[in-house]
């Protein structure tokens, strides 16, 4: 029985990386030897995009996005830790979506949801 989904983020600074998940996010984890954290990420939800479509393409195969439930209150909140983002909140069909930059690692998409996300059913 699958009882969980792992997830990888893969920086050039993964010290910075992980100091970024503990102590702006503060998401709990656990140091499995030498520094190397796992940290608890909390429901999840997965879903299945095209790599192609109509004039749109990417070479992506994998995304991470976090989920919130008020995006404002979000953002001021990583900000007032010291959290950065690339631009300001942008209205898309699926929800309204900001840029969350991971020191030493990639963006990391922060959304607030227009459907009822499943991970919170």
């Amino acid at each position: 029985m699958i009882t969980a989904l792992h997830s990888l983020v893969y920086a050039d600074d993964p010290e910075a990386a992980r100091a970024f998940f503990r102590d702006v996010l503060r998401w709990p984890n656990v140091d499995t030897g030498g520094g190397w954290l796992i940290f608890k990420t909390g429901p999840s939800e997965l879903g299945v995009h095209p790599t192609s479509e109509g004039d749109w393409s990417t070479h992506q195969k994998h995304e991470i996005s976090l989920v919130c439930d008020d995006i404002e209150a979000t953002v001021a909140d990583l900000r007032s830790r010291g959290a950065k983002f690339s631009g300001e909140v942008v209205d898309l069909d699926f929800g309204r979506t900001i840029q969350l930059q991971v020191p030493g690692g990639p963006e990391i998409m922060l959304y607030q949801a227009k459907y009822d996300p499943p991970a919170f059913l």
